[in-house]
């Protein structure tokens, strides 16, 4: 049976199929008049499969799979399509698996991690991230799997698709690992997978404005439209401090006469209560914000009771307006510290205005120190030069 003459419809025999040529340029389908949506498929490369077509209640059309000719017979794929047909005629749908109610699949990892954990002891921020790798990683690849059959193997290999993005596959395999911990202590598996895979190297990034720079975004600031946001970028340089203490930071938090912030441990990163002394020019811009203060926030949102919550297409277009590229608000507090670093201060106090609990955390800003160092050894070099040339 040449290509060019195959039939669209005949009664599918083992004669038909294997009379029936492969196309090089295109797939040949051949439906069966005895079944409704009885078809075999018949490759470029001559592998010829059976597939029953269906639609089911919802009106969705589906191909199942039933064999390769030669695995399977005419007359097999024939009976198990009609014993298919059947089930699809009872409104079952065979394409969705029954997945047995002793099974915890990966889905079900999920969404006990969110409920038990994530939404019990993670900020909104990382609950949300948390929720976007799980919906469109890691459902996407397993939620239907057994907990108990995802393997080291399939975790390497997911590692490795994201080789591009090293600190994104990082955070995936933190969040798969914390869901694994978790499984293992409710006996839904007996390992953690997460445990045979490597992270990547992360090179932590250190970006700071130099005096030029710090001139120029203070000159954008000074322009910008809304100053009350403004603000909100000028404490967070002037203090060092992070996004969401500064943004949700309330006004008897402040105590102008005493010139000092009392942080909330609940406001802070490592949930201690931090008192950070206030220089006279943030004092300045507290008492003046102070007296259009209408909300108990020092940056009330639009919604009523809460603070402001995002600031970041204000920061875009106040950098543009200065020509700074490549800065992030957290790079605020970079600069912050480096610039006191480099002014001669310890990085043991500098690390104690920053609320670091370790000193390795303040380390990042040791080479900065560097000029400090240096100009101190040139007071005994300069005094021994002295002593020296008098000598003479």
């Amino acid at each position: 049976m040449s290509a060019q003459k195959t039939p669209q419809k005949c009664k599918l025999t083992k004669r038909v199929v294997e009379a029936l040529e492969a196309d090089p340029l295109r797939r040949i389908v051949v439906w069966d008049t005895e079944v409704t949506g009885f078809c075999v498929r018949v490759y470029p490369t001559g592998r010829k499969t059976y597939f029953l077509q269906y639609r089911n209640q919802k009106n969705e059309t589906h191909k199942i799979k039933l064999g390769v000719h030669g695995s399977i017979t005419t007359e097999g794929a024939r009976e198990k399509c009609t014993q298919l047909a059947l089930s699809v005629s009872l409104g079952e749908d065979p394409s969705v698996k029954v997945i047995p109610k002793d099974i915890r699949t990966i889905y079900d990892l999920g969404e006990e991690y969110m409920r038990s954990h994530a939404r019990v002891k993670k900020k909104p921020k990382g609950c949300k991230e948390d929720e976007t790798f799980l919906r469109d990683i890691i459902y996407k690849k397993y939620g239907s799997l057994d907990v108990r059959e995802l393997s080291s193997f399939d975790l390497q290999k997911l590692q490795a698709s994201f080789q591009d993005t090293p600190y994104k596959a990082n955070r995936v395999r933190a969040l798969l690992s914390k869901m694994f911990v978790l499984a293992v202590q409710w006996g839904w598996r007996p390992d953690n997978p997460v445990n045979g895979v490597e992270k990547y190297q992360e090179y932590k990034r250190h970006r700071w404005l130099d005096n030029e720079e710090v001139q120029r975004l203070w000159i954008a600031l000074d322009g910008y439209y809304h100053q009350n946001t403004a603000n909100v970028f000028r404490l967070l340089l002037l203090t060092g401090s992070r996004r969401n203490e500064v943004l949700k930071a309330t006004w008897d938090q402040f105590d102008l006469e005493k010139e000092l912030w009392t942080k909330p441990a609940h406001t802070t990163k490592q949930k201690k209560m931090e008192h950070l002394p206030l220089s006279a020019q943030v004092i300045e811009i507290l008492k003046g914000m102070k007296l259009a203060a209408q909300s108990h926030f020092l940056f009330p949102g639009l919604a009523p009771g809460k603070p402001l919550q995002e600031v970041t297409k204000s920061w875009a277009s106040i950098t543009k307006s200065a020509n700074l590229s490549n800065v992030r608000i957290h790079d605020l507090r970079h600069t912050h510290a480096s610039h006191l670093v480099s002014s001669g201060l310890s990085l043991s106090i500098v690390g104690k205005l920053l609320g670091h609990t370790q000193a390795s955390t303040t380390q990042r800003y040791a080479h900065l120190a560097d000029e400090s160092l240096r100009q101190a050894t040139q007071v005994f070099g300069s005094k021994l030069q002295e002593l020296t040339t008098a000598r003479d």
